[in-house]
């Protein structure tokens, strides 16, 4: 019996059948009037009314079109006391508690399975809302205990339906009563049952606290017994059900596996190894295996069976590939490169491997990949050789460090197959070089350069075009990472044949290919590049002047291409060679701009790079371009996030079909983000970037703009990290443009300084991702140094210290939770490789936290000191750390102190003075570099209060001197600080130093400095002091001065004034010694006679 008026039933009822119209005109108007007559006017009468058409509608599809109307309604936004909320929420208390009730009844009545399903689905949804806003449901947990119990097997299984979407219901209301109702789901006669209780409890698992998931471990077999019976009936659908169930456990809590894992593992291979089934089953099961290395690499690595056969696996998938197609003329016929074939088993196969590799590394998994590759490479069956070539594409970066010692036999392996008979095995083999190129950049191009070059040039010559177009794909991957002497000799025959690729009638995407390889090429090969440049440009005209039809969207991309190829030679051979060229192509550049109109026109982002390239080129010549090129350049920087609430499941399934979109699951909903705009938007910050460093003071008529719509905002742009990255490099090259237009103090600069102020330091206390805060603080100590001295007010410097405070009591909370983690045994420990991603990010934001420290010391001096002893605390404590990094970011601060604050500094001696003492004993050379540049410059600035200490770390100074490994790489710095430091005591503050004259002696022997241009004048010039005054360590060391004073010389570690001074100084010595250069000169080694008669001829 309804409780609403008969026409208000009646209405709604109509309302009803015209949206279930197919006439599209009825349906709209009843779309209209669902909007304005229901939603906005009366939407209590609405869902009160939709929920009583979903028990008294008279067949059940209406009864189901009420409820997921009832559902998409209920959901929709709307207000509550002014505050935003949802349709259902903002209804009287009255009546929700009666839509619940008969929500409640409608589903303990329904007959039919779909209808219940859907009224399961408007259950849930109430259940969500009521969830997060922390209202009860009491009656709820019963009844779905009630049904769980149900004599009719489709109640039990909507029962375990909606505890799968609303599983919070559970855990906010009695979770240890729900085991009970799991196990007899999981022992039900019914298999829809099994599965769905198998949903709701990883649904449920993943809701609770990590603390509270033990509890349930014990469930875990139970769940794996209904696997068996599953697979055995060859029932691949529940199969690759259960499977999905199981992966969400799996990426929650794969240590709950680990009594059963073996046999998971026996599991899972049996079914990826079961050709009877279906793709989908079979890759779940490999997904599911997949995700214990993602998440438990040590549990996999520990198991005797995991890694052969999961290779094994892979590989057998990987040989699925042309199945209808053997000789590939299908394959080679088709222009569609980037068809999607994530659902392929040979994709699977690879990806999976990739996986394997990084997770496991080449220490497990080189042995049984190998075990197999040799053998399929020499199979007579082209699939075999396909697969063990994409394995190695698959497995090169995760295993780089092992199969870099053999890199001559992986290419043995790999070379040959570019002479293979089968199109897509030669293929695989330029996919294995160009990843190969990638993965081991460097050494590929230094060492085995002729070998990959001679050989994969002469594909670029294969009949197929899809080969051709992967040879030169692959060569891009070679050359961007090679050096142009590298490239220059093999440069004619490459040229040569790419330019054919683009004369000869072939596909377009081999043409366009061929131009993004030439456009690499010269990208490194640089200057060397010039010779061809009258061969290319002409052709590259050619291409750009054609006639585009509009209505053709054919050569679109090729133009792109080309445009990329000429600004990037322009870019690689210069102004001065470009000539007259270089506003021709502007100006073609500015025609084709004027003709893109269609937003998905892939020459519009090409042309904004091309853009940014030839202003590097041409500098402020470029500056007429500038107001045709900034319009597109801004709109697309200054773009808001394009944010969607998604509140029903075809809005959803709509949003996951287009490209450029993320989903974000928020509270039962979707938030949809489209990240191809934040990623225009990133690259458009990116390139005002460029303008504002090539241009400086031409570009300020721009900087007021861009600095209010879109750097500034940008810092705080929380949808993308990237663009707040790329706006917080922007701000520095901003405030430097209006610097150099109207001068260091200028009225101009200052107006734009404080607002910038202070929206700096507002995202340096509010910053989430570590890396990015790290980019924030370069932000600020870049635009401190572009304004100079004293440009930080007292609040200014106060404000800054509240958010260094909070970023360190942060990164101490997570050395804390590492701390932690490591004292786990091996299985239970978090990802080994996240960790050290984490560690290098705290270690670059301590890093950039230290120059902003030194940048303000720099330019306020003493007046930071009372702001900067706040953290006194910190220091003390990163001083004393085990930590080596802490250690060195105290020592570096303190640095700062010295040196900018001199006698000031003294006051802090309590904090600095043993630390200094223990830093230069320390077993980390960087930080017995910083100590030793601390001692130096404590003696250099400090003045008579520091000559006691500073004189007696003389000794601990020749002990940094003197370490075994002083001068090899990684120590070389502290062993020349250390050198420089005892000169800065002996000129500056030798009043305490006891014996002089032993200590000169013995520091001309710590010479020479030929790594540290900073240390080195410091020490050189001290030694010129000594030479003038005749100084007898020197005298009797002529040879030994020569030698030292050429290898400074020869390292360009003095230069200018102070290498002049040197040389005189020491042509005096020689003098004073009755020899020359010459005659000196066969005591040096010969590979620096060239150096001593340069400066001494």
């Amino acid at each position: 019996m309804s409780q609403l008026p008969h026409g208000v039933v009646e209405s709604l009822q109509q309302l009803l059948l015209g949206l279930e119209s197919s006439d599209n005109s009825i349906r709209s108007e009843a779309e209209k009037s669902l909007n304005n007559d229901w939603v906005l006017a009366r939407p209590d009468l609405l869902l009160s009314g939709l929920a009583e058409q979903v028990r008294a509608a008279d067949i059940p599809a209406k009864r189901s079109f009420a409820a997921v109307l009832f559902r998409r309604m209920a959901s929709k936004a709307s207000t509550k006391d002014n505050q935003p909320s949802e349709l259902f929420l903002s209804l009287a208390p009255e009546i929700k508690v009666y839509i619940r009730n008969v929500l409640l009844s409608c589903f303990s009545e329904e007959t039919d399975k779909a209808a219940r399903n859907k009224t399961g689905d408007a259950v849930a949804e109430v259940a969500r809302q009521l969830s997060d806003a922390e209202e009860s449901w009491p009656e709820l947990l019963h009844a779905l205990f009630l049904a769980s119990k149900h004599l009719d097997p489709s109640h039990r299984e909507s029962a375990f339906r909606i505890f799968a979407t609303t599983p919070g219901i559970i855990e906010k209301q009695h979770a240890e009563a729900i085991q009970g109702v799991f196990v007899t789901g999981f022992g039900d006669d019914d298999l829809g049952v099994r599965i769905s209780a198998m949903e709701a409890f990883s649904a449920f698992f993943r809701s609770i606290k990590k603390a509270a998931q033990k509890t349930f471990y014990p469930l875990l077999t139970h769940i794996l017994n209904i696997l068996v019976p599953i697979k055995d009936s060859q029932d691949s659908d529940n199969l690759s059900r259960a499977l999905m169930a199981l992966i969400d456990l799996a990426e929650v809590a794969p240590l709950m596996f680990k009594p059963l894992f073996n046999n998971v593992v026996k599991f899972g291979i049996s079914v990826v190894q079961d050709k009877d089934l279906t793709d989908s089953a079979r890759q779940n099961a490999l997904e599911l295996l997949a995700t214990f290395a993602d998440n438990a690499p040590n549990m996999c690595k520990k198991d005797p069976l995991y890694t052969s056969e999961m290779v094994t696996q892979c590989l057998s998938l990987m040989t699925d590939i042309g199945n209808d197609d053997d000789d590939a003329s299908e394959w080679n016929e088709s222009d569609d490169l980037d068809m999607d074939e994530s659902d392929l088993n040979h994709v699977a196969g690879e990806q999976c491997m990739d996986r394997l590799a990084n997770k496991l590394g080449g220490s497990v998994l080189l042995a049984p990949t190998f075990q197999w590759l040799p053998r399929m490479m020499t199979s007579s069956a082209w699939r075999d050789r396909h697969a063990a070539l994409m394995a190695i594409s698959a497995i090169s970066e995760g295993c780089r460090d092992m199969m870099e010692a053999e890199l001559d036999k992986i290419l043995d392996l790999v070379v040959p197959a570019l002479r293979d008979p089968h199109p897509r095995v030669r293929w695989a083999g330029c996919n294995a070089l160009g990843q190969m190129s990638t993965d081991f950049a460097g050494i590929m191009q230094e060492r085995y350069h002729s070998i990959v070059l001679t050989n994969i040039i002469p594909v670029l010559e294969s009949p197929e075009p899809r080969v051709q177009s992967h040879a030169a794909a692959a060569l891009v991957n070679f050359c961007e990472e090679a050096e142009k002497d590298v490239l220059e000799p093999y440069l004619d025959d490459l040229l040569r044949r790419l330019l054919e690729l683009l004369h000869n009638d072939q596909k377009r995407y081999v043409q366009e290919q061929a131009l993004s390889t030439i456009a690499t090429i010269a990208d490194s090969a640089e200057v060397a590049f010039s010779r061809y440049y009258d061969t290319l440009m002409p052709l590259l005209f050619n291409v750009l002047n054609r006639p585009q039809d509009p209505e053709s969207k054919d050569l679109r991309l090729l133009s792109a291409k080309a445009m990329e190829c000429a600004t990037l030679i322009a870019l690689a051979v210069g102004r001065e060679r470009l000539g007259n060229d270089a506003v021709q192509l502007v100006q073609v550049l500015g025609r084709i701009q004027q003709n893109v109109t269609d937003p998905d026109d892939p020459q519009g982002s090409y042309l904004l790079h091309c853009w940014g390239r030839m202003c590097r080129v041409m500098g402020n010549d470029f500056l007429s371009y500038l107001p045709a090129v900034m319009p597109p350049l801004l709109e697309l920087a200054s773009a808001k996030a394009d944010v969607q609430l998604l509140d029903d499941d075809e809005h959803v399934a709509q949003i996951e079909q287009e490209e450029g979109w993320e989903l974000v699951p928020v509270r039962g909903k979707y938030i949809g983000i489209k990240t191809s705009a934040l990623d225009d938007k990133y690259m458009a910050i990116e390139l005002l970037v460029i303008y504002a460093q090539q241009l400086e003071a031409a570009f300020e008529p721009y900087v007021q703009s861009v600095l209010r719509d879109i750097s500034i905002p940008g810092l705080s742009f929380f949808f993308n990290d990237a663009v707040r990255v790329a706006s917080a490099r922007l701000v520095p090259q901003l405030l430097n443009s209006v610097r150099k237009a109207h001068g260091s103090g200028s009225a101009q600069l200052m107006e734009i300084w404080q607002p910038t102020l202070g929206k700096i330091l507002d995202v340096l206390a509010t910053e989430p991702a570590v890396d990015t805060l790290a980019e924030l603080y370069q932000c600020f100590y870049e635009s401190v140094e572009v304004i100079g001295q004293n440009c930080l007010p007292a609040e200014a410097m106060s404000t800054f210290i509240n958010a260094a405070e909070g970023a360190l009591q942060e990164y101490q909370q997570r050395v804390q939770v590492r701390l932690e983690e490591a004292q786990k045994p091996e299985e239970e420990r978090e990802d080994n490789e996240d960790a050290l991603y984490a560690i290098e990010d705290d270690q670059t934001l301590l890093s950039d936290m230290n120059k902003s420290f030194h940048t303000i010391f720099k330019h306020q001096g003493v007046s930071f000191l009372p702001h900067w002893e706040r953290l006194l605390l910190f220091y003390d404590a990163f001083i004393t750390s085990p930590d080596p990094t802490q250690r060195q970011w105290a020592l570096c601060i303190m640095d700062d102190v010295l040196e900018f604050c001199g006698p000031e500094a003294w006051k802090y001696q309590n904090h600095f003075v043993q630390p200094l003492v223990n830093g230069l004993s320390d077993p980390i050379a960087a930080n017995r570099q910083a100590a030793a540049y601390g001692v130096g410059i404590a003696a250099k600035n400090g003045g008579p209060m520091f000559s006691e200490f500073v004189a007696a770390t003389i000794p601990k100074l020749f002990e940094v001197t003197q370490h075994p490994q002083g001068r090899q790489e990684d120590h070389v710095f502290a062993t020349e600080n250390a050198c420089a430091s005892i000169a800065k005591i002996l000129h500056f503050n030798s009043s305490e130093v006891g014996d002089i004259q032993a200590v000169v002696q013995a520091w001309v022997g710590t010479l020479p400095i030929v790594n540290d241009d900073e240390a080195a004048p410091y020490a050189y010039s001290f030694l010129v002091q000594l030479i003038e005054g005749k100084n007898a360590a020197v005298l009797s060391n002529v040879a030994q001065i020569f030698d030292h004073v050429v290898r400074a010389l020869d390292a360009e570690t003095i230069q200018g004034q102070t290498a002049e001074r040197v040389v005189t100084a020491t042509k005096n010595l020689l003098a004073m010694a009755g020899g020359s250069a010459a005659q000196v000169l066969a005591s040096v080694p010969v590979e620096r006679h060239n150096a001593a008669r340069r400066w001494f001829s």
